[in-house]
């Protein structure tokens, strides 16, 4: 494989007229109108007009209110209530990382105020997440599209559907997803699944929470991280493992010449621009061209969770990162 290359990847492949911007946006809305939020990740309609191109921005925060059932979430007044209790023990380090925000991710500037918030009301209602940058950087990103309250309420439901064991004091989550992963690399692309696993000695989990845990918002062009969003809010986890993919290989050269684990992080968490596929659609088309069965990655992220728990309650079993770093074979996802 070769490492893509061609126009600037901020190039957009969106809309080329108002009318045709308008008529998508009316597309959404009626789409909207017709499906339950409960119901819109199993519609065959919401998947192919998401993949028949990117969503208006205009009417993107509502697609994603939508995917999430975010509405559901929300109970009138306990985010004003929420933002009156006694401040958070992370306060000053989420205060750093609101302001490191700013200065990597330019369209985040203006939210100072409101991720403070977002994040003050969200750590108070979940005692039991560990605050990390990667908390900030989700909020930031639906704060620069989505008015304040909304936003919190697509932030949560985000968090309880998918996120929330990312950031918990048990890591069995992330290290049963960086084990199939690393499995379904192996079987996409062997020399650079050794370059990484076994020549650098990776552990996976290294390798995913950078990605995962921040659902690539320092990895990728605004215009393609929006349109990375909207496929995974409808696809979910599995959909972290694609663009993950995707990205090694834009990197594939640069991550096989790598001299030291510095480097080799460097190249995957900040990717150069130049690297990647000419538009934002074609990066979503790399993504669903790797061998990966999503129901089976579902499937296995059942079972091997349960496995972990297993091992974790058993005396003499072996420690659950040692094991998930070095999984069983078995067949490729």
């Amino acid at each position: 494989m070769s490492v893509l290359s061609g126009q600037t990847p901020w190039s957009s492949s969106s809309e080329t007229s108002i009318d045709a911007h308008r008529q998508r946006e009316l597309k959404w809305v009626s789409l909207m109108g017709t499906v339950p939020p409960a119901q819109a990740k199993k519609n065959k309609k919401v998947k192919k007009l998401l993949m028949d191109g990117s969503v208006p921005s205009s009417v993107r925060f509502l697609v994603w209110s939508h995917l999430t059932d975010g509405k559901a979430k929300g109970i009138p007044g306990v985010y004003a209530q929420l933002g009156k209790r006694a401040r958070v023990s992370a306060l000053a380090d989420i205060e750093r990382d609101v302001q490191r925000c700013s200065v990597d991710h330019p369209h985040m500037q203006s939210n100072h105020a409101a991720m403070m918030a977002v994040m003050q009301a969200y750590l108070t209602m979940v005692p039991d997440v560990g605050y990390s940058r990667g908390l900030t950087l989700i909020a930031g990103h639906l704060l620069a599209l989505s008015p304040e309250e909304d936003a919190f309420w697509i932030f949560v439901s985000i968090m309880d559907s998918y996120l929330r064991p990312y950031f918990s004091t048990n890591t069995t989550q992330l290290e049963v997803d960086a084990a199939l992963f690393s499995r379904a690399l192996e079987a996409n692309d062997a020399q650079v699944a050794k370059k990484i696993l076994t020549d650098m000695s990776i552990d996976p989990v290294d390798l995913c929470r950078p990605w995962f845990s921040t659902l690539f918002v320092d990895a990728l062009p605004l215009d393609y991280l929006n349109r990375v969003w909207d496929l995974f809010l409808f696809e979910g986890i599995p959909f972290l493992f694609r663009v993950g993919f995707a990205l090694l290989y834009c990197c594939r050269q640069r991550v096989l010449e790598a001299i030291n684990q510095d480097s080799l992080f460097d190249v995957l968490i900040h990717p150069s621009p130049n690297w990647l596929p000419p538009s934002p659609d074609a990066f979503i088309a790399l993504t669903y061209s790797f061998k990966l069965k999503d129901d089976d990655v579902r499937k296995q992220r059942i079972k091997m969770e349960a496995q972990v728990k297993r091992q974790t309650q058993t005396p003499r079993a072996k420690p659950a990162s040692r094991s998930m770093s070095h999984p069983r074979p078995g067949p490729p996802l």
